[in-house]
């Protein structure tokens, strides 16, 4: 069993209007984060992981996201799966909590348009 307490979160600004709190589990396999959304991330273009596939689920708020040119709506409760290689971007005001497996990391991340 591992635990991860609020206090020993990563707190990263990935944007003006994107936010995540990272729980460090220091395992390969998953990760997770809560992410608070206060417009588009990103701000152009779309985001893809190359290896992860990204869980969301909206604690709350309202908003979208755009994946392979798909729009879906977002609202409280709502859970969508993004599969490694699509495309997407986020807007709304939203709280998410986003577990990616196997684990994110950086390198595996990039912006296109």
């Amino acid at each position: 069993m591992k635990i991860i307490h609020k206090n020993q979160t990563e707190r990263f600004e990935n944007s003006d209007v994107c936010i995540a709190t990272e729980y460090p589990m220091g395992d390969k396999d998953i990760n997770g984060a809560v992410i608070e959304l206060g417009g588009r991330y990103p701000d152009k273009g779309r985001v893809v992981n190359l290896e992860c596939k990204e869980l969301i689920y909206v604690i709350e708020g309202l908003g979208r996201a755009e994946i392979e040119g798909e729009e879906i709506k977002l609202a409280k409760d709502d859970l969508v799966l993004i599969e490694p290689g699509e495309k997407f971007f986020l807007e709304g005001n939203l709280k998410l909590f986003v577990p990616c497996a196997p684990a994110w990391h950086l390198e595996q991340y990039k912006e296109v348009e």
